[in-house]
């Protein structure tokens, strides 16, 4: 087994949302099995922005399923979901 780089993408509920208060609690609510590798912004429309985070995690049970759970249940987020996912080589 090996490390996978997984890219979540994450809409705020609005575009009110202060980004930079939902990555600092995105930052916070990682899990331990996880590494944040960056936080990037995508405009959508409207004025809407989604976050695309990138993380790294260990590619055994369970994946990033613990990840999901954590940012899908911070307030302010609407959904979350994984946009692309691939094996790190080392």
């Amino acid at each position: 087994m090996g490390d996978v780089l997984a890219t979540l993408k994450v809409m705020p509920e609005s575009p009110e949302v202060d980004l930079e208060a939902l990555k600092g609690a995105i930052e916070g609510a990682i899990p331990e099995n996880a590494k944040l590798h960056g936080i990037e912004e995508e405009p959508i429309a409207f004025g809407l922005v989604a976050l695309n985070v990138k993380f790294i995690v260990d590619d055994g049970e369970g994946g990033t399923e613990p990840t999901e759970e954590a940012i899908r249940a911070l307030d302010k987020v609407n959904s979350a979901e994984i946009t692309d996912i691939g094996r790190l080589i080392e």
